[in-house]
Order: C-alpha cells, then sequence, then structure tokens
C-alpha cells in the first residue's frame, strides 16, 4: 500500500506539575492533572497508535517493522536501539517541573535499552512572566554544586530565563533544565524516559510521597563547563522559509510560516514529524488531503515525497539530520 501522513492517538501522561491546557487543541483528556502528550512514540513507556486512514489502529513499534525504511527513511531505519529514533511530546506545565538533566549515550548508568536524552523545547504560549531554568550559574563546580544541595540552596546555583511564545531552546545532554509553570512547550527529544532529578521542591507526588531525586546520577552526568546550550527568539522567520532551531547528531528542528500553498517533499533518507503551532489549513499530497489544526502532529513518511502544506499555519519540521 501508498503510506500517508500520519496522524496518531497521544500517549497521555498524568503529571503532579500538569494541567488540563491540552484540551485547548481538541484532545480528551483523562483525569487529573495531564502534564504530556507522546504526539509520536515507540517506547516501552508509550507507544503512539495511528489515527487515521487504512493503518488506524497500528501501533508505530508494528509500522517501523512493517515498513521499514520506506517509513523512517535510511537513516531512520539504522537507529541505535532498533526504534523509532524520536519522540515527540506536548507538555502542559502548570507548576513548575523538577530540576533535572539527561545523560548522554554514553552514559554507563543508563537504563539497559535506553539512549542518552538531547532535546529541544518550543515555546506555544507562555503566561506573563513565566520562566524556565536554564543551565548552572557561571563558575559552578560538582563541588560548589554538591555542597548547595546539601545546604538546601541548590536555585542559587541555577540559572532562570523568563519565556515568550516562539521562544526556542536547545537542550543537550547534560544540561540541567526545568520547565516553569505557565507555559505550554512543544518538545522534539531522543527517544528516551531517562530523567535524574536533581531538586523537585519537597513537594509531594501525585501518590502523596516525596517523588526519588538522583542526586549522584545528576552530578555524573552534568557537563559544567559548557553543555553546548543555545536559545533564539524566532520571530524573524519568513512566510515559505525554514528557520533552523536546533541541528545536532539526532535531530534536525524548523520552523516554518505558511502563507497560502507551500510545496515540500519528503527525501529517502528520514521521515518528517510536523507540529501545527497555530493556525489552521490542510497538508495533500497525490489526490488526498488532511485538514490541520493547532496541535496537531503528522508523521510524514520517507517515501512520501511530493506533499504541499496549505492555509495559514505555523509549523514545526523535525527529522534525522
Amino acid at each position: 500500500m501508498n503510506l500517508y501522513p500520519l496522524k496518531f492517538h497521544p500517549v497521555m501522561k498524568n503529571n503532579i506539575w500538569g494541567g488540563r491546557a491540552l484540551e485547548r487543541y481538541g484532545y480528551r483528556l483523562p483525569e487529573g492533572p495531564i502534564g504530556e502528550a507522546w504526539m509520536i512514540g515507540d517506547h516501552a513507556n508509550g507507544t503512539t497508535v495511528v489515527a487515521n486512514g487504512e493503518l488506524a489502529g497500528m501501533g508505530l513499534d508494528e509500522l517501523r517493522k512493517k515498513f521499514g525504511a520506506s517509513l523512517l527513511g535510511t537513516k531512520g531505519a539504522a537507529s541505535k536501539n532498533g526504534r523509532f529514533p524520536l519522540l515527540l511530546k506536548l507538555l502542559d506545565c502548570n507548576d513548575d517541573l523538577s530540576v533535572q538533566v539527561h545523560p548522554n549515550d554514553e552514559y554507563e548508568g543508563l537504563p539497559e535499552g535506553e539512549l542518552g536524552k538531547t532535546e529541544m523545547w518550543y515555546i506555544l504560549d507562555a503566561k506573563p512572566g513565566a520562566k524556565i531554568v536554564y543551565g548552572l550559574q557561571p563558575g559552578v563546580t560538582r563541588t560548589k554544586l554538591e555542597q548547595a544541595i546539601a545546604e538546601g540552596r541548590i536555585m542559587d546555583c541555577l540559572q532562570q530565563v523568563e519565556v515568550q511564545a516562539g521562544d526556542s531552546f536547545f537542550i543537550p545532554a547534560g544540561t540541567v533544565h526545568a520547565l516553569g509553570a505557565g507555559v505550554l512547550v512543544a518538545e522534539v527529544q531522543q527517544n528516551s524516559d531517562t530523567v535524574y532529578r536533581l531538586y523537585d521542591y519537597n513537594r509531594p507526588g501525585l501518590d502523596g510521597k516525596p517523588r526519588e531525586l538522583h542526586i549522584e546520577h545528576s552530578l555524573n552526568v552534568i557537563r559544567y563547563e559548557s553543555s553546548g546550550a543555545t536559545r533564539m527568539k524566532t520571530d524573524r522567520v519568513k512566510p515559505g522559509e525554514w528557520l533552523t532551531l536546533a541541528n545536532c547528531p539526532y535531530f534536525i528542528v524548523e520552523k516554518g510560516i505558511v502563507e497560502g500553498d507551500w510545496n515540500l517533499s519528503t527525501t529517502d533518507e528520514s521521515f518528517v514529524m510536523l507540529t501545527v503551532c497555530d493556525g489552521k489549513g490542510s497538508i495533500g499530497w497525490g489526490e488526498e488531503k488532511l485538514p490541520l489544526q493547532a496541535g496537531d502532529c503528522l508523521l510524514l513518511p520517507a517515501g512520501l515525497h511530493a506533499y504541499t502544506l496549505s492555509g495559514q499555519m505555523t509549523v514545526l519540521r523535525s527529522y534525522l539530520p
């Protein structure tokens, strides 16, 4: 059969810091605080299932086995652990996330079968004054950080940055970070669910007990001198052009503005993940067309080739380098 743009049923995650903001995109949420919607995922902790077309009901894990490089591209079919190499999420931060850090692929303490976790954030919406934690203060060493943790003053060692919609943050493994209350985020990351928590504001988890911290692992994987983290404003992007937000060994993420029709194409090397940040329109391929609105996420098979985005939309395009 001919592959086509795939929409998935999101995997919703209850999180102590989550809220209900994802309902604005038309998603039906389970009860409780929902912090994460895994939009395109193939992981032991959550695998998305196709919602549209002939392949509806098939999981992404089944698709990659059935279609291989025609879906994933030649690069995607050669992923390190055999799974889909990336994970695409929408995050609703109704409260502060824990202060955390992620390991790289080479860290010896990684759980079996897990990858490291380099990621990027695109701020979809932010309440006035909303902030994130983004890296260490200059001059903070392992010794200084360890002492600050012991004395209960870790926040003195962290940089906090005010954010607005349209801001973009690249977060390589080893970067200390935390999303703050009042932000809605699109996240592209390596296919990993490994999180090392440094600090969680001394609050109880959903079960009423403090969540586990991972101080030693965190101290081991932090890049104290420079992690290579970068941030940018993205309001200079012009219609019909791509602005690169992140370019690393694991993914490339670009922002584009659709005004009218924009003819594009996939390559045989990689799938494409599309995220509609705002606006509405459609995607067309061959004689087919699929309507799109803010919050939609699509997986475009590598073998799709020519397609057209139409309407008035801001989109993110993610693929393998």
